[in-house]
């Protein structure tokens, strides 16, 4: 018997990623700048390139605004409730921003404008780890990456909420707090860092009555990043290329 193709009700979560490891920046759909401030919650402060948040900090060197880490919750209400295009990297300390020379701040400007860079976009004086860009509606997010472990971690954690958040709302763990979730390694997501260059789909369901996985669909390179969401049916139709289990 033909084994019975999931509906789409009975997937949890989707999150598109295309690497482009010569540039070192990732495309996303699928992820929220909460779900990346989250996980990168110690990061000691955000200069923000493209915003409308009204309570930034001003850094007079380089005429931009920025936020720290006490205000992190603050800024993502505001963007929750008022969402806006946004363009940021993290920085380690006010003073090194007044350490950035014109060409350095130029670059910075040419970020936020193109949503693309001139170099690698990372600065010595600031030590950012990330740039981050979305617009508005979050459909494509581009991210940056220093290093390649800070994607695999991100996409792991992505993944370990929607878990969590799936067995606060199921009676059968509410009754069993004892027992301990199934957690996606970052050596799992590594291991597929070939397939991710080509741009693939990732759904997380069930399998079974505790156990979770994630099938991994390759999409054809004509397709347009932020439309591969609402083609669901039509991508979740060509049977998962692989399956990680939790």
């Amino acid at each position: 018997m033909a084994k019975k193709e999931k509906e789409i009700e009975e997937y949890i979560t989707h999150l598109y990623v295309h690497v482009n490891d010569i540039e070192h920046f990732v495309l996303f759909s699928g992820i929220t700048v909460h779900q990346f401030i989250r996980q990168f919650s110690d990061l000691p402060a955000l200069l923000l390139l493209k915003h409308e948040y009204e309570e930034a900090s001003f850094n007079i060197h380089t005429q931009l605004e920025f936020v720290v880490h006490d205000q992190y919750n603050r800024f993502l209400k505001d963007f929750a409730e008022r969402p806006t295009a946004l363009c940021l990297l993290d920085f380690t300390d006010e003073r090194k921003l007044n350490m950035l020379s014109p060409q350095e701040q130029a670059e910075l400007l040419y970020i936020a404008h193109k949503k693309e860079t001139l170099r690698l976009p990372f600065y010595h004086h600031l030590q950012n780890r990330f740039v981050y860009l979305t617009d508005e509606s979050e459909q494509i997010t581009k991210i940056y990456f220093r290093d390649s472990e800070d994607f695999h971690q991100l996409v792991a954690s992505v993944f370990n909420q929607q878990v969590s958040e799936k067995a606060k709302n199921t009676a059968f763990w509410r009754k069993k707090n004892n027992v301990v979730l199934p957690e996606l390694t970052t050596q799992k997501i590594e291991a597929y860092a070939d397939y991710y260059e080509d741009g693939v789909l990732m759904s997380l369901c069930k399998i079974g009555k505790t156990n979770y996985g994630i099938e991994i669909r390759s999409l054809p390179d004509n397709i347009f990043p932020d439309e591969v969401l609402g083609d669901l049916k039509h991508h979740l139709k060509k049977p998962a290329d692989f399956l990680i289990q939790l």
